[in-house]
């Protein structure tokens, strides 16, 4: 199992927007030090809580500070900004990065975000299947460009000048295209199905349940099928609110207390999720009431902490839940104690993950 990053970050509404932002990079930097395979970043531009309103730029920010680790978009919506737009940024990002870019694109889900560019109303998944198709479109053709949609449409034939590269533009170092990957944040998701057909690989977000997690696996088998390619565990990436420590009275604290930053970012997303009438995400069971979803049951089931030993313990099961998955994204989350984060993710990567890899071997080992 490898081990990756994802952060969708959700901070204090009165903590400085400078400060916040500074601990998001050096959470990546941190990873990438202690050799996370891969990090994404999510973004929102009306929300103080979620406070990077670009991915590609906070990504941009990290290309001189980081060596190895794979940076994604997590993710680009793709109804709030014009397609060529998209193309073109994710184009110059690539090739900033040296081709470690990983493309990860969605609808969007923030209410006040579509409101905001104008489409509250529209049907935002109609709109992000024009965009991708129209981007690789973009990266595939040559100018001067006709690419013409419902809500989009996209030209240079009238101001072209082939002769000093006017109306050009640009391809991704990655070719045909850095590697896409999508999020998937609902139960038995239709969406996932589609995304393997087309050979984009998911992600599951760390605010599903289990079973919901588990879900998204025959739909992924069904679109690697459609697409007459294997569909490979090692592809699915999973992502999962977990803290460590060294102590378990520590890590019960940090993890569990009224003022925990893992606690205040459920009760920022389960108030959103309610009031978005999608509070199925954080049900047991699809029949359970709305009302009965609360704070309290959602952290237990969602939160994973202790010390590493009960950590990877907790993964493995999580694991035997879910299915196998190839890369365990841990879910950044707000520094309220900078050295007990910064600390979970050095005994994450120094002490849960070979754990978690050598029960996987051994596990291999005795089914062979």
């Amino acid at each position: 199992m490898q081990l990756g990053f994802f952060t969708m970050p959700i901070h204090p509404l009165d903590k400085d927007w400078r400060q916040s932002l500074r601990e998001d990079q050096e959470a990546f930097i941190l990873a990438d030090e202690l050799g996370f395979s891969e990090g994404y970043v999510g973004e929102h531009s009306t929300d103080l809580a979620e406070n990077i309103t670009s991915c590609s730029l906070f990504l941009a920010t990290l290309i001189r500070s980081t060596k190895q680790i794979r940076l994604g978009t997590g993710t680009v919506n793709l109804p709030n900004s014009h397609p060529a737009r998209v193309a073109a940024e994710i184009a110059m990002l690539d090739h900033l990065l040296d081709g470690r870019l990983i493309f990860g694109i969605s609808p969007g889900g923030l209410p006040s975000d579509a409101e905001a560019f104008g489409s509250l109303g529209a049907d935002r998944n109609a709109m992000f299947v024009e965009a991708i198709d129209q981007v690789l479109e973009i990266w595939r053709s040559e100018p001067p460009y006709n690419i013409t949609g419902k809500f989009w449409t996209i030209s240079t034939e009238r101001t072209m000048i082939p002769d000093i590269g006017q109306g050009f533009l640009p391809k991704p170092l990655q070719r045909p295209h850095p590697p896409i990957v999508v999020t998937v944040v609902a139960p038995f998701s239709k969406g996932v199905a589609e995304a393997a057909a087309r050979g984009w690989e998911p992600i599951s977000a760390n605010f599903l349940m289990p079973q919901w997690v588990r879900s998204h696996w025959p739909g992924y088998v069904e679109g690697c099928k459609r697409a007459g390619r294997p569909a490979l565990s090692e592809n699915w990436r999973v992502a999962k609110s977990v803290f460590v420590a060294d102590d378990e009275a520590t890590a019960r604290a940090y993890a569990t207390d009224p003022d925990s930053p893992y606690r205040f970012y459920y009760n920022q997303l389960l108030l959103k999720m309610k009031r978005a009438g999608r509070a199925e995400l954080f049900k047991t069971d699809r029949s359970q009431s709305d009302e009965s979803v609360t704070l309290d049951n959602v952290c237990d089931k969602l939160i994973i902490y202790g010390t590493p030993d009960k950590v990877a313990d907790q993964i493995l099961s999580f694991q035997e839940e879910t299915g196998e998955f190839g890369t365990l994204l841990y879910a950044g989350h707000d520094w309220r104690d900078r050295e007990l984060a910064r600390r979970s993710m050095v005994l994450m990567a120094e002490k849960v993950m070979p754990k978690i890899n050598a029960a996987t071997r051994t596990r291999q080992s005795d089914a062979a």
